[in-house]
């Protein structure tokens, strides 16, 4: 059995530089051998030893390299994807997996064929606070839960000069952040009856939407997902509400932040110091008693942990195509329930239809 499996990311940006070549370079299981950029001067500053490719065709065709990790802007996933999956390699992909529901089950038929393994880097699934709710829901600590919102808030007034920023396809917040929100909610409950969705441009000279609320009808509880580029004042990251009681968590998990700084991921990585408040109701005192919850740690290098043990036949493949698709399709039903002002039903497997 191969104990350690070589991987070649494709551009050399914010999202390689920051997540995946960090993340990559901690996963005992597995070698970053080349990168492709045509910045040479850029990537052998900071990876010395790693080859540099000018073109993702060059990094698809070398023989040395079992995993293609792809994050890159989001228009870009399918072609390159596609690609690399026609040169015979394993890939990974940076959320969100496709801009089109449709280029995803390409894709996901391209790696059946070829039988390799194609992944989507829904990190979030190992994020301290999600993990913690996803603990305490399974407890049953909360009772039944009623309504569930979910935030992911940040203060950047000043409008970049960047394609995440711009009126394109895959631009925006409801593509940036809304995978990740849906992923957790679909991981938690499933998929949802229905979607209705709001966007908004807040910021002066936005061109595309910063802002977004999304209801997802799961029927006996409500599931509201947030987020703004405009929100200065801390708001919850979750606020869990049940038949006995609440739990609310601030403050984002450390990971990325750490990560920004250039931390090395090791032992104690995923450490949240900011615990949540869990507010239940105790029969004995027939009263409400709140206490500190601890948060659990977070930890994105299972993910990549996860890809290796994947290849290696010991573990499943720990973000599976289908459950990317499940995003893809709440994205979509989400903008078309923005378009036409309404809520969009949804039926898992028979399509989408408006209400």
């Amino acid at each position: 059995m191969k104990q350690k499996f070589t991987v070649g990311v494709v551009g050399f940006g914010f999202a390689s530089q920051t997540f995946h070549v960090p993340l990559i370079q901690a996963t005992p299981d597995l070698e970053l051998v080349a990168v492709s950029s045509s910045d040479a001067e850029k990537v052998h500053k900071r990876l010395p030893e790693v080859a540099v490719e000018v073109k993702p065709q060059a990094l698809f065709a070398r023989r040395d390299i079992d995993l293609v990790v792809i994050p890159t802007p989001n228009q870009t996933h399918f072609p390159l994807a596609k690609a690399a999956l026609a040169a015979g390699k394993h890939v990974v992909v940076d959320k969100p997996f496709t801009v089109t529901l449709s280029e995803a089950k390409v894709l996901r038929g391209l790696a059946e064929e070829a039988d390799r393994l194609l992944s989507v880097f829904h990190n979030r699934r190992w994020d301290s606070d999600y993990l913690t709710l996803k603990a305490l829901l399974a407890s049953g600590e909360l009772g039944r839960l009623v309504s569930l919102e979910s935030r992911f808030d940040r203060f950047r007034p000043d409008v970049r000069d960047r394609w995440r920023e711009k009126a394109q396809p895959g631009g925006g917040v409801w593509y940036d952040l809304g995978p990740h929100l849906l992923d957790q909610a679909l991981e938690l409950f499933g998929m949802p009856r229905g979607i209705l969705l709001d966007l908004a441009m807040c910021r002066d000279g936005a061109q595309t939407d910063d802002d977004f609320v999304a209801l997802l009808d799961y029927g006996e509880r409500r599931v509201t997902l947030k987020a703004s580029a405009l929100i200065a004042e801390p708001t919850p990251r979750f606020a869990a509400h049940g038949a006995r009681g609440s739990y609310v968590k601030y403050g984002l998990d450390p990971q990325e932040a750490r990560l920004k700084a250039g931390d090395t991921p090791g032992p104690e990585w995923g450490i949240d110091s900011d615990h949540g408040t869990l507010r239940t109701w105790d029969d004995a005192a027939e009263a409400l008693v709140a206490q500190a919850h601890p948060t659990l740690p977070g930890d994105y290098l299972a993910y990549y942990q996860g890809i290796a043990d994947a290849l290696g036949g010991q573990a499943p493949n720990p973000v599976p195509v289908g459950s990317a698709i499940k995003v893809m399709t709440l994205l979509e039903a989400g903008l078309d329930s923005y378009r036409q002002q309404r809520w969009v039903k949804l039926s898992e497997g028979k399509g989408m239809r408006q209400r």
